[in-house]
């Protein structure tokens, strides 16, 4: 039997591409082609294919949108990702939502057509340095979260997650119950102990070190 396999990409060139590159494969079946990940969705209940490949950025329902949804429904399919940029996070949220691969659109077409092969077979199909850097990351991120949390108050905590979310110090003022003068002392404070430079030194440094 012909792997079935249903399609998700919210560009037409891109998806009508992939369509022709499966349709030239003797055991690969497209059996629907979609534009969002609403759709995919759709034609995975509908369908139950065995191989659901979707690209990662779509506008109304991404590719961890729909990973997330297939594995509360338990819907059996496996899912391969499609996508022409992967930061550390996306890839670690992918492969604890089930992603059984991840491929960049970079990579050749017979990279696409043999994980796809490998993926039905049972395989995983993820670049083991992408992992290996990924999970590196996150391990860095939490053990600079930890430092951040020996050096700073709760409250100064408190006062770089408000920062980070673009709270100007009269509003972290107003929700703390404290003046703006006592906000810049934290701050200075917060400045010096983490060894940035400024407000948008703080909040790259807490985006990129699990504080935000």
């Amino acid at each position: 039997m012909p792997i079935r396999l249903v399609l998700a990409d919210d560009h037409p060139i891109v998806l009508h591409g992939l369509q022709r590159l499966f349709e030239t494969q003797n055991d690969i079946t497209v059996v629907e082609a979609c534009s969002s990940g609403a759709s995919a969705l759709e034609a995975v209940r509908t369908h139950h294919p065995d191989l659901l490949l979707l690209d990662l950025r779509m506008p109304d329902c991404n590719g961890l949108d729909v990973l997330r949804t297939i594995a509360a429904d338990r819907l059996r399919c496996r899912t391969v990702l499609v996508t022409a940029a992967l930061d550390d996070d996306d890839v670690i949220q992918a492969v604890e939502l089930g992603a059984a691969g991840i491929v960049l659109k970079e990579s050749s077409p017979d990279t696409l057509i043999e994980c796809v092969r490998k993926v039905h077979s049972g395989d995983r199909w993820i670049d083991h340095d992408m992992l290996g850097r990924a999970f590196q990351r996150v391990l860095e991120r939490k053990a600079a979260a930890r430092e951040a949390g020996k050096s700073l108050t709760p409250r100064e905590l408190e006062i770089v997650r408000m920062i980070a979310r673009g709270l100007r110090n009269k509003v972290v003022a107003d929700q703390m119950s404290i003046t703006e003068g006592t906000v810049k002392i934290h701050l200075h404070r917060i400045y010096e102990n983490l060894g940035v430079n400024g407000r948008l030194e703080l909040v790259l440094y807490a985006q990129q070190n699990g504080l935000a």
